[in-house]
């Protein structure tokens, strides 16, 4: 019985609201899809994994042990064992002197965590969006109210004039819920991101402050 209902005053709600709650019903499928996406995209590439087997790793290539570091990284899809996997790749490359292995190091960084942020965009656009849809619909409905009480002259009934208005403001209400929800949502993965991106200048840092002695001698100076 609730459902039919609730469906009912949606339905209703739609039809106040006019085309810019159409917009923002539209809106709000599409921030809710993104939401999803960008929570099942970060949990791919182990935003709240920990890192566990990357810290692991630096500490293995720290003592030298570079096949128990490679092993640890080996299959990892995170981002920090992507660019922990990268840094060391760079410094075992024989064609790469410190400096350009530090160069490459930067440029995966870059990358991974622009593909971190994939989809915080369309987020900040929703929570830009959703408020003014909503007051573009409550000026159009406060037009439309103003122009139906013009219209009725001396024997305008208040309760119409009431009526419009709350009709027009329902769009406020709606683009503000699909604000809220957005804001608070690019905030908390903004947060994820940030600590991404600490953790892999750690991991990076790490890397390249402990490198084994079998690396240490600059690999382009000892050819020369």
């Amino acid at each position: 019985m609730e459902t039919p209902i609730l469906a009912e005053r949606m339905g209703s709600a739609l039809a106040l609201g006019g085309p810019a709650m159409w917009a923002i019903a539209v809106l709000s499928v599409l921030t809710l899809a993104l939401i999803l996406w960008k929570l099942a995209d970060l949990l791919a590439a182990g935003a709240w994994s920990g890192g566990a087997h990357t810290r692991a790793a630096i500490a293995a290539w720290g003592r030298g042990d570079l096949a128990t570091a490679e092993a640890e990284l080996s299959g990892r899809k995170s981002l920090r064992a992507r660019l922990a996997r990268a840094a060391m790749g760079a410094l075992r490359d024989p064609d790469l002197d410190r400096k350009s292995a530090e160069a490459e190091t930067e440029r995966v960084a870059r990358d991974l965590l622009a593909r971190a942020r994939a989809g915080l965009r369309g987020l900040e656009l929703a929570v830009t969006i959703g408020p003014l849809l909503g007051l573009l619909g409550t000026v159009m409905g406060m037009i439309g109210a103003f122009q139906a009480l013009q219209e009725a002259g001396s024997q305008a009934d208040p309760a119409t004039l009431a009526g419009g208005i709350w009709e027009a403001l329902l769009t406020t209400a709606a683009g503000m819920a699909v604000a809220i929800p957005a804001q608070i949502a690019l905030s908390g993965f903004e947060a994820v991101v940030d600590r991404l991106r600490h953790d892999m200048e750690d991991a990076a840092t790490r890397i390249f402050a402990r490198v084994p002695d079998s690396l240490a001698v600059p690999r382009r100076a000892a050819a020369e």
